[in-house]
């Protein structure tokens, strides 16, 4: 229920904490230290802004995560723009982690979120004089494949000629709903076995920008010296995973219901590609491991004819693995038919479940 629901708030905690960089952008804008005609352009330092959101299990637990890899820009123009890694995620616990990347956020398909903005520099006119404004700003944000026009409370301050931070004045809730992820909810709700998942989350965050060709200061903002503040490694910046890393990936995936076929055929849709790159490359970096892919069905049809065509499902999988240059013998495929089910075979959605394709892992043999 825990991760779930931080899922589901870092979500709406997202589209707040965009919102409210757009603002300190603006202030940016206005501010010319350097010269009496030209406007700099910023940049936002990583080291030194967080984004955070809190969710909430069983209705009354609350917990703190972040998304770590941020960058941003605002140019003289005033064209503002703030990238979120999504697979940068930090509960602090690796499957949790992983759960929210590929379960909640579909990072295989959609890795990033994007502020963007257009800031007037003549509302923050008043900045260098009185150095803190608080404001309301519009804002887009890009979210799971969905753009949505929002607006947030910030407050902008001058730290220094050179240094500007912005602020969410308070909490930010971002309604999951919004952008296309409460069945994504579900899922999370599945993996942890947790149920009353709260659909909204509630975003905290201060980006500090600096100034083009200016050095930031070794500490920006109280937060900045926090050891969990700043970018973090990611997956793809890993050579290996650790065994415990890799079963964790593998069962995450096992779960994403993101692998296609026609209807009772072996012939994988184009959509599964994403999911497959995925795994390929998860694969990549578990050298050690075997994995076997397995498939199921849903309980329609004779068990013998379910059995065929699960093995041939899973056969299917294994080829594009192989054809994406998984080796070989990391590879092997059987099928299970309907054994097994996660569901009850009693309606559409609980057959869907029952359709799937899973992916385990054992040492390879010497």
């Amino acid at each position: 229920m825990f991760e779930v629901v931080a899922f589901c708030r870092k979500v709406r905690a997202k589209a707040g904490a965009f919102g409210l960089v757009l603002a300190a952008l603006l202030g940016l804008l206005v501010f010319e230290p350097h010269a009496a005609n030209a406007a700099p352009n910023w940049t936002l330092d990583p080291d030194a802004s967080v984004l955070t959101y809190q969710s909430v299990k069983k209705n009354t637990i609350v917990e703190t995560n972040k998304i770590r890899n941020i960058t941003g820009t605002l140019s003289a123009a005033g064209d503002a723009k703030v990238t979120f890694d999504l697979n940068s995620v930090d509960t602090g616990v690796d499957l949790r982690n992983v759960r929210m990347r590929f379960l909640f956020f579909e990072t295989f398909k959609y890795p990033t979120a994007e502020l963007t903005a257009k800031v007037d520099p003549a509302a923050f006119a008043d900045l260098p004089a009185k150095r803190r404004i608080k404001a309301s700003l519009p804002f887009r944000l890009s979210l799971h494949g969905v753009d949505k026009d929002l607006e947030a409370s910030v407050v902008v301050t001058m730290i220094s000629d050179t240094q500007v931070s912005v602020a969410s004045e308070a909490p930010v809730a971002v309604h999951v709903e919004d952008f296309g992820l409460l069945p994504n909810v579900d899922k999370l709700q599945q993996a942890a076995n947790v149920t009353n998942i709260v659909p909204t989350a509630s975003v905290s965050f201060d980006f500090v920008f600096v100034a083009e060709g200016s050095k930031p200061a070794a500490v920006q903002t109280v937060a900045a010296g926090a050891a969990d503040v700043g970018p973090v490694a990611t997956d793809a910046a890993k050579a290996n995973f650790s065994d415990e890393e890799c079963l964790n990936r593998f069962a995450v995936l096992s779960r994403t219901g993101a692998i296609y076929f026609r209807p009772a055929s072996a012939r994988l849709d184009a959509k599964s590609r994403p999911l497959l790159t995925e795994v390929e490359g998860v694969v990549g970096k578990c050298p050690t491991l075997k994995v076997e892919v397995s498939g199921y069905t849903d309980s329609d049809g004779s068990p013998e004819a379910n059995k065929a065509l699960s093995e041939r499902r899973a056969q299917a999988v294994s080829d594009a693995l192989i054809a994406g240059g998984v080796p070989r013998q990391q590879i092997s495929a059987a099928g299970h038919g309907e054994e097994s089910p996660v569901a009850a075979n009693d309606t559409p959605k609980n057959k869907a479940l029952n359709r799937r394709i899973e992916f385990s892992a054992t040492k390879l043999a010497n």
